[in-house]
């Protein structure tokens, strides 16, 4: 494994942008999972983010950290994503996301956000960006 994908796993917070009515940039933090060079991102099919993938597949995002030289270190990712929307499946990869933020999925947040989430955010990279400083 290299630097730039242990990073993607440990870290908690993605930046997504999609793309929304007459073009417009539409940029949410999520939470996530990264596992096989792809980023999946647990959702509603009512959220504009999933609006937005559903109409035009071609997202960015970005995860970084450090404010100070030397500890500055990012990747910037353009890719196209696409809607999971198989319930089985859908519940499979929002368990594992959730794991990552949650001891337990008996916890009453992780309850509610497992129940709320109906479709997955699949974004499948075409081209990474890494900085470091």
């Amino acid at each position: 494994m290299n630097k730039r994908d242990d990073f993607l796993k440990e870290q908690k917070v993605l930046r997504l942008a999609t793309v929304g009515k007459n073009k417009t940039p539409h940029i949410v933090p999520v939470w996530y999972r990264y596992s096989s060079k792809k980023f999946y991102i647990g959702t509603n099919t009512k959220t504009l983010k999933a609006k937005n993938v559903k109409k035009n597949n071609q997202v960015s995002c970005c995860v970084d950290v450090g404010i100070n030289a030397p500890n500055i270190y990012g990747v910037q990712v353009q890719g196209k994503a696409n809607l999971i929307l198989e319930n089985n499946k859908v519940k499979t990869i929002a368990k594992k996301i959730l794991l990552r933020y949650f001891k337990s999925l008996e916890n009453k947040s992780a309850k509610e956000l497992l129940e709320d989430t109906d479709c997955i955010i699949e974004v499948v990279p075409e081209k990474f960006t890494v900085w470091n400083y």
